[in-house]
């Protein structure tokens, strides 16, 4: 089994008020990436996972990582999730299994890395996250998407802009990290579709199409504060008042 990270880092900074892609952002000393790079170096997954960038940004993110090992590949247009994992695939190799990771999520441990990429035995497997409630802190996750279950087992993402009140009152999350055996997401791929406002290909819809076709959904829940992005300053100040950069 060969597996191959993947790191979605194409975005800009314009939420961070920087011209600095956004992966680069300073949190606790450094870009944030590096905590995640660290991660996966720790966890022996993967000795050179591949990032996504887009042409704006790979030479700066290609000086800043320079002490770490990586590969890149170019997203030429922002399509969304889906369409930066597409872009992904025609460099990935000969990996049998494919995880997919934020260079904006930092605070995802060694142990979770391996932890994902110990699902072999699912073609789809994913993290979740559940929380106590949506007060306080834990608000930034109201909007995300919710984990739809029966008898247990995952059955769909419903996103929170597609959700009604009672999905909302669902306190299992989706923070979006997968795990994909690569044949499966070759096959499977293709069948994303951007009918949606944002006319993007989103990455969570692989969970729809891998539901629909009878693919058991593999998972396991992370604490809700490794799953916390910096998308924002506000995000980036939350962080810090919980102490995640110590």
């Amino acid at each position: 089994m060969k597996n191959k990270i993947i790191i979605l880092a194409a975005g800009k900074g314009t939420r961070m008020q920087s011209d600095r892609p956004k992966v680069l952002h300073n949190f606790g000393g450094q870009p944030m990436i590096f905590r995640l790079l660290n991660s996966i170096k720790k966890s022996g997954v993967d000795s050179r996972p591949l990032l996504v960038v887009s042409p704006d940004n790979i030479e700066l993110i290609k000086e800043s990582l320079s002490d770490f090992s990586c590969d890149y590949v170019l997203q030429d247009q922002q399509l969304g999730t889906g369409h930066a994992l597409s872009c992904a695939l025609k460099n990935i190799n000969e990996a049998t299994r494919l995880i997919v990771l934020y260079g904006d999520h930092p605070f995802i441990s060694a142990e979770t890395v391996a932890g994902i990429a110990a699902l072999t035995d699912y073609s789809v497997a994913m993290l979740t996250v559940k929380v106590p409630d949506f007060s306080d802190w834990r608000e930034i996750f109201y909007h995300w998407g919710r984990v739809v279950r029966k008898d247990n087992k995952i059955k769909e993402i419903i996103e929170f802009k597609d959700a009604d009140d009672k999905t909302k009152e669902i306190l299992e999350v989706n923070p979006a990290i997968f795990s994909f055996n690569s044949d499966w997401v070759k096959a499977n791929i293709g069948n994303l579709k951007n009918q949606n406002a944002q006319q993007e290909y989103y990455l969570t819809d692989l969970i729809k199409i891998a539901v629909s076709n009878g693919v058991a959904i593999g998972g396991f829940e992370i604490p809700d504060v490794e799953a916390i992005g910096i998308n924002s300053l506000a995000e980036s100040d939350l962080a810090a008042k919980l102490h995640l950069n110590l």
